[in-house]
């Protein structure tokens, strides 16, 4: 059960296993593009490749949806990705359901573990594998796996990595519980941290934090929901940015450095902002010397109103 591409390695990894994959669960197709056309989901796409039956309910709670699941006879349900199961369908595998997450549970149960840990400025992060519960990413611990951050790496390059990792993973997990070799161990209570879906207005940047802080949100942020800012009365998205150590003094979001070859540094609370890599409304992305040359971006102009 999976929607997103984060999904796909894992049913992939799995369709090569020796377990057989008797059907895949995943949302409905859904409007894309700005011609707003229906496009199935990544995982729809990988199992018909693979020439596995997919089952795409309107609602988890469909009658018929339970049906179909009961009918696959299935030992064990694996979810990735995926909206939470109701008591009911998890009563239905014999074997129980296992969930690949992207934390070392209990830190950052939620939506968007990876977003949030690099918002936080971690430098390190996981995965685990556990058995679902109706509570959300509490059930027990089956195996879990270190993952450094990169000091640059932004969310979306972070899961690219983890979930190839994750898939893995998540298939020693399903072979040891096959074999018996592997035993759920009770989640710990301490150090339960929330990682809830980001809202849109969370990439809004608040130029009175410091640059270290900004630059972690921008990372975190990318590509969704994306950090942006305003520029001469237009939204301004920046997709990717660095602490700037030498920047001139400034007061909070005025642009301190404006150089055709250098780019735009922005100061902040404490420490200059180097943007990188900016998208002004409805342009493509560009360097910030880009934006510099094309824009003619002043020393003095304020972000941000």
């Amino acid at each position: 059960m999976g929607t997103p591409d984060f999904a796909v390695p894992s049913l992939q990894r799995l369709a090569q296993s020796d377990h057989a994959v008797v059907a895949v669960a995943t949302r409905p197709d859904a409007p894309q593009g700005r011609g707003r056309t229906l496009a199935p989901p990544p995982v729809k796409r990988a199992a018909e490749a693979l020439g596995i039956p997919v089952l795409q309910p309107e609602a988890l709670s469909d009658p018929r949806f339970l049906d179909a699941l009961r009918a696959c006879g299935a030992d064990m349900f694996v979810v990735v990705a995926f909206p939470i199961l109701s008591g009911e369908v998890l009563k239905i595998p014999r074997q129980g359901s296992v969930n690949l997450h992207g934390s070392l549970l209990p830190q950052y149960r939620g939506a968007a573990p990876i977003q949030r840990a690099i918002m936080a400025g971690k430098t390190e992060t996981g995965l685990t594998t556990f058995l679902l519960t109706p509570r959300m990413d509490a059930g027990n611990i089956l195996m879990q796996r270190r993952v450094e951050i990169g000091p640059e790496e932004t969310a979306g390059e972070l899961a690219d990595r983890m979930k190839r990792i994750g898939a893995d993973l998540l298939a020693e997990t399903v072979d040891g519980l096959a074999s018996g070799a592997l035993k759920p161990v009770p989640q710990p209570t301490r150090g339960v941290t929330k990682a809830p879906k980001l809202a849109r207005e969370e990439g809004r940047i608040d130029w009175s934090q410091e640059a270290g802080t900004l630059r972690n949100l921008i990372r975190g942020t990318n590509p969704e929901p994306g950090a942006f800012t305003l520029y001469r009365g237009g939204l301004l998205k920046v997709h990717r940015a660095v602490v700037d150590a030498h920047a001139p003094s400034g007061q909070g979001s005025e642009i301190v450095l404006a150089d055709a070859v250098e780019g735009v540094t922005v100061a902040t609370a404490e420490g200059g902002l180097r943007l990188t890599e900016v998208q002004p409304s409805g342009k493509k992305r560009m360097t910030g010397a880009e934006w510099v040359r094309g824009y003619r971006v002043r020393v003095g102009e304020m972000l941000g109103v």
